[in-house]
């Protein structure tokens, strides 16, 4: 549980009634009340309304919300202000303005906009959260501390190019061990002195693109630029440590944000917590893939959802309404994948500025009589009366999928072999091939426990660190299925490449060797030939993209190409080592393969899969104190079946027993409780 001073799923969202005059207060607390909106997120950009200049602190304005709204059974999230710094700030002390890629000094202006090392923010963003933190450490309405805001943003300054200096010194030790690490005597980078390294942007050492002359030294300002945010939330965190050991703390995530090594950032996040907008378009399997993944951020624990928005967005290129009933749909999507929370961004819609078009529960017309309103209105009741049912409630999986940041940076800054290779991309094509079969997965890190999975898959494994192949061979041979696929097994984590046959320190497991990478128009296609007899795969799929050009070395080839100069090689293998299997794929197959190739390896280790449903039809159970909690939902725009079996389950909204074969209505969804002993 986030706090138990409210045992339930949270609901609410951002405020900002300092935007607003006093007669509008009333009216939205009577509207939140209505909502059943039972926490608001307080002061996330109101640092310079709290300090007005360099000596002077104003919190009556937040003491007098919190207050009031407390008064009416409404908790805080309170924010501590430091996702934009004041005016003033920038003004006398320019070493808070970053400096972007290009080299230019910035303004005051937008936010994210603080320098993650100028001394100026980190004593003034320290100071404000330890004053928060002093004087609200003892308030009853404060449910967790929300530290800055949407962390993101590098910089190229002069302070960052010190801290990165120094952050080497840490890492390495010495310039020799930057130099090998870094391959610099290629193109003459030799460094003979510290101060020769500066920071890689277009001045330097790359090109807008992720477009790297040294991924070296670019993969090391990604981790240090991480890192360096990191510290900063770190410095907030620890000041408000001093005065309230007890209130937890956060900061919001945003999924697969590509900036951040969120694995990293969730060890000293007392609670996940992120924001999800996805577009009209986004496949609902991705948005389930990002809950599980800010869920695997802190090894399955229940996660915050801190922002959505209840209708549409404002920044994307097609701003679309949620369509009748997904607001309360993808909410409830959020809840089955292990959220505790329910919150939006925002509760009331801004008169001007950028976010004034930005979705609320209380539209511009001020009245209850929308439908976003009655929506929200009627997803709060039902949250209410769920009450603690769900909270902490785990989810079980036995596949897990593994995701890293570094990797993904190590491919995007990858001089080759293909600009259409997407990380993200092909981790969520094995994903969604799970998930239209409705097996639960967990999204890991390389540092996760292996023990309590059947399967593990890596796809795109570019990047292997310091002891994962090990890790990965006491998997197998306890009798694990790895499966991992092309361009893995290529780097070590400098991303200088392993020598001796790709796929490197995962040759040995994989009984294969990779003799070439060929790389093709993502338009040009091949044939993965299914060999021999198997339960689940048969015939001719079409692959594309990367096509590895491979040799058994033990391994059962399971499937060869259809065409080109290297028809008849391997394309899918399958290798006996120790008590389980490993598989490589060495191309990028279609959606007909992977659904295939995951009914073939979940039967081989008698895997199940949540119901038996059609398309459309996302599971996702959660388990609290050995009871299960089967969540059925239906993306469709008409009602759909599922087959519960023999299975007597009761469905906590509605109250009703369900079995056998169940019809579900369009955007509907069922929490089905535990199994019911007896006939109906």
């Amino acid at each position: 549980m986030i706090n138990e001073k409210l045992a339930k799923i949270w609901y609410g969202g951002d405020y900002n009634p300092e935007q607003w005059d006093q007669s509008a207060w009333d009216e939205d607390v009577r509207m939140f009340k209505l909502a059943g909106i039972d926490v608001a997120t307080l002061n996330v950009f109101s640092w310079s309304l709290n300090q007005p200049d360099e000596h002077t602190y104003n919190f009556e304005w937040l003491d007098q919300t919190i207050d009031r709204l407390y008064q009416n059974g409404i908790y805080t999230c309170l924010a501590t202000s430091t996702g934009a710094h004041p005016a003033w700030m920038a003004s006398k002390y320019p070493d808070v303005l970053r400096v972007d890629f290009q080299g230019r000094k910035r303004k005051f202006g937008a936010r994210h906009n603080s320098c993650p090392n100028s001394p100026t923010y980190r004593k003034y963003s320290e100071r404000i959260a330890a004053k928060l933190a002093e004087r609200y450490q003892d308030h009853p309405a404060v449910l967790v501390w929300h530290v800055s805001n949407e962390y993101g943003g590098y910089c190229y300054c002069d302070h960052c190019a010190e801290g990165f200096r120094e952050w080497l010194r840490e890492r390495y030790g010495t310039l020799e061990k930057v130099n090998i690490s870094w391959n610099t005597r290629f193109w003459g980078h030799t460094f003979y002195d510290w101060s020769e390294i500066v920071p890689p942007n277009e001045l330097s050492e790359e090109q807008p693109g992720d477009v790297s002359f040294f991924q070296g030294i670019s993969l090391d300002y990604r981790r240090f630029m991480s890192d360096s945010l990191l510290d900063c939330y770190k410095l907030e965190y620890d000041a408000i440590k001093q005065h309230d050991k007890n209130t937890p703390i956060t900061t919001n995530l945003m999924g697969t944000f590509l900036d951040l090594d969120y694995f990293k950032w969730a060890k000293h996040l007392d609670v996940v917590s992120w924001d999800n907008y996805p577009r009209i378009d986004t496949p609902v399997s991705f948005t389930a893939m990002t809950h599980d993944l800010m869920r695997g951020l802190r090894s399955g624990q229940p996660f915050m959802l801190m922002e959505q928005t209840p209708s549409q967005q404002n920044w994307q290129a097609y701003n679309s309404l949620k369509r009748p009933g997904v607001m309360r749909l993808w909410s409830y999507q959020a809840i089955a994948r292990g959220a505790d929370t329910v919150m939006f961004f925002q509760l009331r819609r801004s008169v001007g500025a950028t976010e004034k078009y930005h979705g609320a529960v209380i539209e511009h017309v001020g009245h209850e009589r929308t439908r976003v309103f009655k929506e929200t209105a009627e997803l709060g009741k039902e949250l209410s009366e769920l009450s603690d049912q769900l909270l902490d409630a785990r989810v079980n999986a036995k596949v897990a999928i593994v995701y890293d940041w570094e990797n993904r940076w190590a491919i995007n800054l990858s001089s080759g072999p293909s600009a259409a290779l997407d990380y993200v991309t092909e981790v969520h094509k094995y994903y969604d091939a799970f998930y239209q079969a409705n097996i639960q997965v967990d999204m890991i890190s390389v540092e996760e426990d292996l023990s309590n999975y059947d399967a593990v898959i890596a796809p795109v494994l570019y990047m292997v660190k310091q002891g994962y192949a090990k890790k990965l061979e006491e998997f197998v041979k306890n009798g694990g299925t790895f499966v991992t696929t092309f361009f893995s097994g290529i780097v070590n984590e400098n991303d200088l490449v392993t020598l001796g046959g790709y796929p490197g320190e995962l040759r040995n497991m994989l009984g294969i060797w990779s003799e070439e990478i060929d790389a093709l128009n993502p338009d040009s296609k091949n044939q993965i030939v299914i060999k021999g007899q198997h339960a689940n795969l048969t015939g001719e799929y079409e692959c594309n993209l990367l096509f590895d050009l491979i040799h058994s070395e033990g391994a059962e080839v399971v499937a060869e190409y259809g065409d080109d100069f290297y028809q008849g090689m391997p394309v899918v293998t399958r290798n006996k080592f120790g008590k389980g299997n490993s598989w490589y794929i060495a191309s990028s197959p279609d959606q007909a393969f992977l659904e295939g190739f995951v009914s073939e390896l979940c039967s081989e280790k008698d895997i199940k899969p949540n119901v038996k449903a059609g398309t459309g039809i996302e599971t996702s159970e959660r388990v609290k104190n050995g009871k299960p909690y089967l969540f059925v939902m239906n993306h469709n725009d008409i009602k759909s079946e599922f087959d519960l079996e023999e299975k007597v389950r009761e469905d906590l909204l509605t109250g009703e027993t369900k079995s056998g074969k169940v019809l579900i209505g369009a955007k509907g969804v069922m929490i089905l409780g535990y199994e019911q002993v007896g006939d109906l």
